[in-house]
């Protein structure tokens, strides 16, 4: 017969050593593996045995090497000191002069000359905090990080070991062979080679300065992305855009959304909305609502394009520009359209090709072929090649012409003074006695050349054999008024900066 009181004594106790057993098993105790001998002195350390000589230690996967230690009998906590070394998992290992552990919460202090070796990688602090179950480790006095090519330091950090990503805060610093960088904060994959640019972050290679407040740079390849703000600068020249993608190894990149391009020294700014470049080439294609602007403190000269080009001239630090589809360009005293343009910074000459067309004032002026020099000490030159035809407005029916193969038209202080034509030339223009018109002109000479003075016609010299008629105002037919090719496109003519962009 079984006694119901016997039995529940004996559950009892059975149940009570199988929790004591379970808990003992998931509080694992230190073992002390060697020392080379041991003291206990409760008037120096209570409840406490040192250890001395190449004393080793094993707790959970953690082993741990040092001249001596303090052992607090009945709990998990050490106090190592001297040429301490931590090896957890084979791949971690914890160098430092002092170590406090505690292995009831997987926590390590480490001070004095500390080293955290991870494969190729190697923390140098004064002090770090460690969380061994985690395997996170925090510095809070300055640290450092070095590996085979470059070295990062901050003055506070967080190093996510499992995940070899490095977090960064206060005076961060990259030197390498390669760049240099600066940044308030950062992560960085010690694996990858990966910069995470998460603040205000300056990168300086050979030939650029980087700046952005987001995004990654590869400091093994130098590929960058820069998400925000994000400005590549140089002594040539500025790029800005909301997005900027560059590799330092070949010196390509793309940019998106306004991109502004400043270069300084030939004082020219290109905007658009898409870029690809070269920084190693000096080359830049950009589109997208393109834009070039030449400014000057005068005046400044703006140009649209479906495409636009920058190329390095023979000169040093000069420019070529090439526009393609739809050029059209506006500055107060002239504008322009066609269908391609090449603009050379080192002598100031844009070429027109085409269908060329130029307004100034009253003055409209086409040809094959258009070339304007602009000149510091002389007056600038309008050159017009093959089919040259100049017309000047007075009113809705009454329009001044010159026609010839080819033109060179002098322009000073905005006005124009002077036309040499040379071959076929043309002229009809309305002579008047004082306010009065009195007919239209017309004269024909292989060459001339006309001066102006006031806007207006003042001389006509013909330096070949001339012929000419003057036709009363009343008696002029509508095809006596115009010589043959007359078309008139002042729709097509942009009447302000921002109409460089009107269809």
């Amino acid at each position: 017969m079984q006694i119901p009181g016997l039995y529940g004594y004996w559950f009892f106790i059975f149940f009570l050593v199988a929790t004591l057993v379970g808990h003992s098993q998931e509080k694992r105790r230190i073992d002390i593996l060697n020392a080379d001998y041991l003291d206990q002195n409760k008037n120096i350390v209570g409840n406490a045995q040192r250890l001395i000589g190449n004393v080793e230690i094993s707790h959970n996967d953690v082993l741990m090497w040092c001249d001596s230690a303090y052992y607090y009998v009945g709990t998990n906590k050490i106090d190592a000191f001297g040429n301490v070394h931590i090896n957890q998992g084979d791949s971690i290992h914890l160098y430092a002069r002092n170590v406090f552990y505690d292995g009831d919460i997987s926590f390590a202090q480490a001070k004095g000359n500390v080293k955290l070796v991870k494969q190729g990688s190697t923390l140098y602090t004064d002090t770090l905090d460690y969380k061994m179950d985690e395997n996170i480790g925090y510095y809070d006095d300055t640290g450092r990080i070095v590996d085979s090519t470059k070295t990062l330091s901050s003055q506070y950090g967080r190093y996510f070991v499992n995940l070899d990503i490095i977090d960064f805060f206060v005076d961060v610093e990259v030197v390498s062979d390669d760049f240099t960088l600066h940044s308030d904060t950062l992560k960085y994959n010690t694996v990858t080679g990966k910069i995470f640019i998460t603040g205000p972050t300056t990168i300086k290679d050979s030939v650029n300065t980087l700046y952005a407040e987001d995004g990654w740079y590869d400091s093994n390849t130098g590929y960058a992305e820069l998400l925000k703000n994000p400005v590549v600068t140089n002594d040539r020249q500025t790029l800005k855009a909301n997005i900027i993608k560059y590799n330092r190894q070949d010196g390509n990149g793309l940019a998106h959304g306004d991109i502004t391009i400043t270069d300084n020294e030939n004082q020219l700014v290109i905007k658009g909305m898409n870029a690809s470049y070269n920084d190693n080439m000096e080359l830049a294609t950009i589109s997208d609502s393109a834009l070039l602007i030449l400014y000057s403190d005068k005046d400044s000269l703006y140009l649209h394009a479906d495409t636009l080009m920058t190329i390095p001239d023979t000169v040093d630090d000069e420019k070529i520009i090439k526009a393609y589809m739809g050029v059209k360009f506006y500055r107060t005293d002239i504008q322009g359209a066609c269908d391609s343009l090449v603009y050379f910074s080192k002598d100031s000459t844009a070429q027109m090709f085409s269908s060329p067309i130029l307004w100034s004032g009253i003055r409209q002026m086409t040809a094959d072929y258009i070339e304007m020099k602009a000149k510091s000490n002389a007056p600038d030159e309008i050159m017009l090649n093959n089919n040259s035809f100049i017309i000047s407005k007075r009113d809705s029916i009454m329009f001044d012409q010159i026609k010839g193969k080819n033109m060179v038209a002098y322009i000073q202080d905005k006005s124009l003074k002077r036309i040499d034509v040379n071959g076929n030339g043309q002229t009809l223009y309305y002579a008047q006695d004082e306010n009065e018109i009195i007919g239209l002109n017309k004269a024909e000479s292989s060459k001339l050349s006309i001066t102006f003075k006031d806007g207006k016609v003042f001389k006509i010299s013909f330096l070949s054999s001339p012929e000419g008629v003057l036709n009363p105002i009343l008696k002029l037919t509508s095809q006596d008024r115009k010589l043959n090719g007359f078309e008139w496109r002042e729709q097509a003519r942009p009447l302000s900066y921002k109409d460089v962009f009107r269809k």
